[in-house]
């Protein structure tokens, strides 16, 4: 479990970057993170993992406070930014010097994930490896380690199609009750599939932090003819008529939508925090 209490981070008092954020973070669970730029997502990853420190409030990770770097903690969390280190070890060499700082890491699993990206001389140099390619490296060596925490940062930035779909079944082969995945992204559509839970940020505090089936126990996702502009929270132009997301008052069974998810929370944040947060703040 991950447990934010009343965290708040500034690089400058006169600008919060993020404002008693509350949130917790269950295991076993793929976490999409969601937000305009510049909102926080990235400084949240690093306030999680360790690399920057609250200035009030509090972060535990496996009851840990993060910032203390403790060799227990560091173990259990492999950390992906979306820049990536220059290095200029071969992926063998790589393999060789990191994969120790982690009990858990498996050669079998980093072999299979570089074979799924279709990576197969291990001899290469990182630093002469395309942006794409060096990118699925750090992903399949991250994934390998098998930690109990992973954070990604805009994991499929760079990557090509084919990259994109392995990736997303290198990630649901990788995934475990045990283990607590957060994907910060802006490409939505690329990991619709994988993702069990939505948070979504907005202006330092979060506007949800949901699972899929609480998503659309309360919302519908859709495609209409006709549209009733009161009813509907957000509406697109389709080929078969109107993509729709509206109140699932009928009780309804509809597929999430993530991309229509995040438009329709951010035209109806009233709303959407009467939806989900209201009865959590209450309990």
């Amino acid at each position: 479990m991950i447990k934010i209490e009343d965290l708040t981070f500034f690089y400058k008092k006169n600008k919060i970057v993020l404002d008693s954020i509350n949130c917790n973070l269950k295991e076993g669970r793929i976490y999409g993170l969601l937000g305009k730029n510049g909102v926080g997502k990235t400084t949240l990853l690093h306030l999680i993992a360790g690399l920057k420190f609250p200035k009030q409030g509090e972060v535990k990770v496996l009851d840990i406070i993060p910032q203390k770097r403790t060799v227990d903690f560091l173990q259990e969390v492999f950390f992906l930014n979306e820049e990536m280190p220059e290095c200029d070890f071969s992926i063998e060499n790589f393999e060789k010097y990191n994969a120790v700082f982690y009990p858990n890491f498996s050669a079998e699993d980093f072999n299979n994930y570089l074979q799924e990206f279709e990576i197969e001389n291990k001899k290469q140099k990182l630093n002469k490896l395309s942006f794409g390619t060096k990118k699925k490296v750090y992903i399949a060596f991250g994934l390998a380690c098998n930690t109990k925490y992973i954070f990604l940062d805009e994991p499929t930035n760079g990557l090509d199609i084919p990259s994109k779909s392995a990736f997303r079944k290198i990630v649901m082969k990788a995934m475990s009750d045990e283990k607590t995945m957060i994907i910060s992204t802006h490409q939505a559509r690329d990991l619709q599939n994988v993702l069990d839970s939505i948070v979504i940020l907005d202006k330092t505090k979060v506007l949800l932090n949901a699972d899929g089936e609480e998503i659309t126990e309360k919302l519908w996702f859709g495609i209409e003819d006709k549209v009733n502009a009161d009813k509907v929270l957000y509406q697109e132009d389709n080929v078969a008529g109107f993509a729709v997301v509206k109140e699932n008052k009928e009780g309804r069974e509809s597929n999430l939508d993530v991309e229509m998810l995040f438009n329709a929370a951010f035209l109806n944040k009233s709303l959407f925090n009467e939806l989900f947060n209201k009865n959590k703040e209450e309990k």
